[in-house]
């Protein structure tokens, strides 16, 4: 079996690709895999670290006004249908998927001119203008959010799968998690990401519930900055006179490489609301605290918390009204309810879709085999 996948831009559209592709070489032991993305995209070094061959098209967004450059990239995204359709035709693809980013637009458009089986993944609720339009050629359309199929008109070609997360969200055990991560067993763990690049307004607001629990010693926190801030962080925490050697509850860390321990010893979790993070908390069933992040495209982070909290799954502040104070009532609220989280725990695994990966994997066999 020869798959192409093809996805880009973020983090959030390049690694499901990669969990869909491990999870088609799951079940089919003789399949050649191909990435197609563009050179500036962190495809163009993250597909390749992960081993797979990275072939790259010219082809760049559309604004979201009138602009000249917006016709440099009409003309522009014509050219990458042919350069698409080159590496098709060399390539020889089964079926060919996307998930998500400008850069899928030309590939499957060039894949579905050329009579190629084709998917795409649509990870949020308020699916992107790329996956809008290819939905019209592609066979089939698979969602993350039963919700965003109210957004496709192509009924017939809809899947309710779930997002697709690494195999290792679910294999490792709290025990492990608490032990990688140098936790105490014995105190509830709240878990704080902004996502991979960090969050600046979360981190902020974090300085006030870095005070407050210093005192707690029932509480311990793992918050994981990003890079960017993670010193801005540490300073601002000295100012305010918090030495977080001495509180024995609080780990700050700039990056985790290990994210699926953090999840599996949480019991609580501040979270951006990005589809990929939201498809890990939801498959463990972690209550959780959503701030989405305000500029994401067609507004789909607030979307896509909204669906968490309609479900019971998760609370939610606006990053407009985030301040130290309003997380903090917040934290309070839940952390002190242990009947309330556990309600909220079982919402948000009533949600989880971790045999997603392999829902998707085996869809694409059967078109493959159409």
């Amino acid at each position: 079996m020869r798959v192409i996948l093809s996805g880009g831009g973020t983090g959030g559209h390049i690694y499901p690709a990669i969990t869909i592709s491990r999870a088609i070489q799951e079940k089919v032991k003789a399949c050649e895999v191909l990435f197609v993305g563009t050179k500036q995209g962190l495809e163009a070094d993250i597909i390749p670290k992960e081993g797979y061959a990275f072939s790259t098209v010219n082809v760049s967004g559309f604004e979201r006004r009138f602009t000249l450059k917006n016709l440099t990239t009409l003309f522009q995204s014509a050219a990458s249908v042919w350069q698409s359709q080159r590496i098709i035709r060399k390539f020889k693809p089964d079926i060919v998927i996307g998930t998500g980013g400008y850069v899928c637009g030309p590939v499957l458009l060039a894949a579905s001119l050329l009579g190629v089986p084709t998917m795409v993944q649509e990870q949020n609720v308020i699916p992107g203008i790329t996956n809008k339009i290819l939905a019209r050629f592609v066979n089939k359309i698979a969602v993350g959010y039963a919700d965003a199929a109210n957004y496709f008109p192509q009924k017939e070609k809809i899947v309710y799968t779930g997002n697709p997360i690494r195999p290792e969200v679910m294999s490792a055990s709290r025990e492990e998690g608490i032990a990688a991560l140098g936790l105490d067993p014995e105190k509830r763990t709240i878990l704080i990401s902004g996502g991979s690049r960090g969050a600046r307004s979360i981190n902020n607001a974090m300085i006030d519930i870095f005070n407050y629990f210093t005192s707690q010693n029932d509480v311990q926190l793992l918050h994981v900055t990003g890079k960017s801030e993670y010193n801005g962080i540490v300073g601002k925490l000295e100012q305010a006179g918090i030495d977080i050697t001495s509180t024995g509850n609080i780990s700050i860390k700039p990056y985790l490489y290990n994210m699926p321990l953090a999840l599996a010893a949480a019991d609580l979790a501040i979270f951006r609301a990005g589809a990929v993070g939201l498809a890990e908390l939801t498959a463990r069933g972690i209550p959780s605290i959503l701030i989405p992040y305000p500029y994401a495209a067609e507004n789909h982070q607030e979307h896509n918390a909204s669906v968490m909290k309609r479900y019971g799954a998760a609370a939610v502040i606006l990053d407009k009204n985030l301040t130290g104070d309003t997380l903090l009532a917040l934290v309070n609220e839940l952390i002190n309810d242990c009947s309330r989280l556990k309600k909220m725990a079982a919402a948000s695994k009533s949600l989880g879709r971790p045999e997603a990966a392999g829902h998707i994997a085996q869809l694409a066999i059967e078109l493959a085999d159409l």
